[in-house]
């Protein structure tokens, strides 16, 4: 089914990097092609940031912390993440995107949704353009990427899922209604483990035991997730691909090989989150006016500190400031520091009237295209 019976269907590409940071790792190290590998952590401390399939077939998966990886994979190997590669990497895949459409939404370094609706080259294919993107990527990175072709950004993401790795998915629009019936509650956006229990205790465990609920129902026990749950039960997702879609909120941690306990290490480790979060600002073309200190101690507890400020913050020198103000409330610490978090919240786009006025023209067009 489509959106509704007056608009007509949009193309949308979800495109989905096979274990990013990792198959970054091996590409870049021969040594490490074919063996379990985690990035971030070791096998005595901290979280895995990501890992290649090849681990992933013992358990091992991003956000875990790494004695849980290293006990469920003993041949496990543990490699320092290199951010500033994986951007440079993102960059490169977003080049090739831009070649196809200027209507480009990122969620992170390794996933997009693009709309061809009207697609660059005018080739009015989706699914040749999703070839065509997977196959530059391939040839112009040495990387690997699955994609989900579908005419909404709800199908398209799971379609992306599909048939990882290195695979492509089609949900074309008379398949929509039937293809998300099948499909696990778990699988929909935004249901995490607690939520499928939830809805597991009421029947409801695939997308046809969701389609039989009346909105009521829906209300009474999901609340606000009511709406976006009926509708994509129903193969419908009216949102739009947006390239200046703002972020909540942009931020990094760092977890400590050795805790830190004096005033100077601690001031140090600061000054590398605060160039680490504040390049991330500038790639998202984002400001903000919240900046939040997280840190956790040797014992795990964990403390965090805000301030906000009247105006945006415009550039690395404020945000330093106010991050070194925050820790100073702190100092001296109590117990060793494990981990330090940065973040700055309450964001405002850089706007681009070019993308917005592609996003009117595209949500108000009436052609209708094959896929």
């Amino acid at each position: 089914m489509n959106e509704s019976s007056d608009s007509p269907p949009r193309k949308i590409i979800h495109v989905d990097m096979d274990a990013f940071f990792a198959s970054v790792e091996q590409r870049d190290n021969p040594e490490l092609r074919g063996q379990p590998v985690a990035v971030g952590g070791s096998a005595q401390r901290g979280v895995v940031a990501a890992a290649s399939y090849e681990a992933r077939r013992f358990g091992v998966r991003s956000a875990m912390p790494s004695v849980t990886a290293a006990r469920r994979c003993s041949s496990l190997i543990f490699v320092s993440p290199r951010f500033e590669v994986y951007r440079a990497v993102s960059q490169q895949i977003r080049e090739i995107f831009s070649r196809y459409s200027d209507l480009l939404e990122p969620l992170s370094l390794d996933e997009a949704y693009l709309d061809v609706t009207e697609d660059k080259p005018q080739m009015g294919s989706a699914i040749r353009i999703a070839e065509l993107i997977r196959s530059a990527i391939r040839e112009e990175t040495g990387l690997t990427a699955s994609a989900g072709v579908s005419y909404n950004k709800f199908l398209a993401k799971i379609a992306s899922d599909q048939n990882k790795p290195d695979g492509i998915f089609v949900v074309r629009p008379h398949e929509g209604a039937e293809f998300v019936a099948s499909l696990p509650v778990r699988r929909f956006y935004g249901v995490g483990p607690k939520t499928a229990e939830r809805m597991g205790r009421l029947g409801i465990r695939e997308g046809a035991d969701l389609c039989d609920k009346n909105m009521d129902f829906m209300i009474e026990h999901f609340g606000k997730s009511a709406d976006y749950l009926y509708h994509a039960a129903r193969g419908i997702d009216q949102r739009l691909v947006r390239s200046d879609r703002i972020r909540k909120s942009v931020g990094r941690e760092r977890t400590f090989s050795e805790d830190l306990s004096t005033d100077t290490a601690l001031s140090e480790a600061l000054e590398d989150v605060i160039d680490s979060v504040w390049h991330r600002i500038e790639n998202n073309s984002v400001t903000g006016r919240t900046v939040t200190l997280k840190v956790k101690y040797a014992d795990f507890q964990q403390i965090t500190r805000s301030k906000s400020c009247e105006q945006c913050i415009m550039n690395k020198s404020q945000f330093g400031a106010a991050a070194r103000a925050l820790l100073v409330q702190l100092l001296p610490v109590p117990l060793g520091v494990r981990l330090i978090g940065l973040t700055l919240s309450n964001l405002s786009p850089v706007e681009s009237p070019h993308a917005r006025n592609l996003i009117n023209h595209r949500a108000n067009s009436q052609r209708k295209f094959d896929f």
